[in-house]
């Protein structure tokens, strides 16, 4: 079993609006990623909300879906992943962090990681984008639940992957969406994507 924690606390202060709301297609930055993740392989989706939760809440609606308000948000990254790990499923053996701003990932990128994971000992998994890290990043968690809920500050699981080289499988995949998140209204514009990239796509 996968459980994928969706993290949507965050603030939006680049922005000077809640980003997460904006438009993107027929219906908004959340939801898409929220109805990528719950269209893929994972098993349980957590959302883990904070600010403008209330508005969040109003568009995911009825989605089968756990939430879970991280009222500590303006602390850091890793306050929403521990947030998040208190809602994973006894039965879990892995988990899927997932960025909320990172609407141009699609459902099938996420079962690729997926089942990658799933045939190889690693006990992480991660996408790359000509050599970059990105998200999602999937976890093994009798590995590493201790040291994600150990987690501090605004840097999400990067000390687990330093500590951990030898256990780390990069991925490398063709879409530049797993390194682009959406902190400006530039990135909105482009998706986040580079300008040779978008090619027109991405909202309007």
């Amino acid at each position: 079993m996968i459980s994928a924690i969706l993290l949507a606390a965050g603030g939006s202060k680049r922005m000077g609006e809640p980003k997460l709301l904006l438009k993107w297609g027929h219906s908004s930055i959340i939801e898409k990623s929220v109805d990528t993740l719950l269209a893929s392989k994972i098993d349980e989706l957590i959302v883990v909300i904070g600010y403008q939760s209330r508005a969040i809440l109003r568009r995911l609606g009825s989605r089968r879906l756990k939430t879970v308000i991280n009222r500590q948000y303006r602390m850091g990254m890793s306050t929403s992943i521990r947030r998040g790990l208190g809602q994973v499923s006894s039965k879990s053996e892995a988990i899927l962090i997932a960025l909320a701003d990172q609407p141009s990932i699609e459902t099938d990128l996420i079962d690729h990681l997926i089942d990658v994971y799933r045939q190889n000992p690693h006990g992480i998994v991660l996408p790359s984008y000509k050599g970059k890290r990105g998200h999602p990043v999937i976890l093994n968690r009798f590995r590493y639940e201790e040291e994600m809920g150990n987690l501090t500050g605004d840097v999400g699981c990067r000390p687990i992957l330093n500590r951990h080289p030898e256990d780390i499988l990069e991925v490398e995949v063709k879409s530049e969406g797993v390194v682009a998140d959406i902190d400006s209204w530039e990135e909105y514009r482009t998706g986040g994507l580079s300008r040779e990239e978008v090619k027109g796509s991405g909202p309007k």
